[in-house]
């Protein structure tokens, strides 16, 4: 249960669709302007909020991952996003959305920050710096948003799921094998990609048979996965 404290290359731009934009000192501006008092803790599968409650606050992940979710009305789920620290979520409250349109909730042991609706406005007005980091935020989620939708109108899904797996490793750098965390399941990964998870379970075993990836406790993603969003084949 939730805790609650109180306290470009082209190759790249192909894979998240543009350079994100620094996010270091939200954290300390949101708590230098009082918004970031209400902080929760969870672990993974908890929810922060569901789908259909009223959206009233603005949520800052200080630490962990957050996956957003959205259930149609004859029970099909799929993943819009998986958030990591840094991110913001629930911002269409300040744009009168009076409901959330998804439900979070954490993959990994997260931490939240809760700030509600007329506390972000006052802040974002007297905070200038928090303000143009916010919009940074919200314009590099608008063109990573138009990069998902490209990528499921055009893309197989292979190239699909080396594009999320990439994304979760952070695109390490010079060959490193970076591990993916949090530790994610290959239905969740069917939901963010698209297909069935038989397709994940083919396409993961195939990227390990070739070393693009290793899997055994714990996922490890090599920059090589590159090749098949580059060529579109691995």
């Amino acid at each position: 249960m939730p805790s609650k404290t109180t306290s470009k290359s082209p190759k790249r731009a192909e894979i998240d669709g543009g350079a994100k934009p620094k996010r270091l000192g939200a954290r300390a501006l949101l708590a230098s302007a009082g918004a970031a008092r209400s902080t929760v803790k969870y672990r993974p599968k908890d929810r922060v909020f569901k789908q259909g409650d009223p959206a009233d606050a603005v949520f800052y992940i200080q630490q962990g991952k957050i996956q957003l979710t959205v259930v149609s009305e004859h029970g099909r789920e799929g993943v819009i996003a998986m958030l990591g620290r840094g991110d913001f979520l629930g911002e269409g409250c300040l744009a009168g959305q009076p409901l959330h349109m998804a439900s979070a909730f954490a993959m990994a042991d997260s931490s939240v920050s809760r700030i509600d609706k007329a506390t972000m406005v006052r802040v974002l007005r007297e905070q200038p710096a928090l303000s143009e980091l916010f919009m940074a935020f919200l314009l590099s989620r608008n063109i990573q948003t138009e990069a998902d939708l490209v990528d499921q109108l055009f893309n197989s899904s292979e190239r699909r799921l080396a594009r999320v797996l990439l994304l979760l490793a952070n695109f390490g750098k010079d060959g490193k094998m970076e591990r993916v965390l949090p530790k994610i399941s290959q239905d969740a990964l069917a939901a963010r990609v698209g297909t069935t998870r038989s397709r994940i379970n083919f396409f993961m075993n195939k990227f390990r048979k070739l070393g693009l990836i290793e899997y055994n406790g714990e996922l490890k993603v090599h920059t090589s996965l590159l090749n098949v969003i580059v060529h579109d084949q691995a």
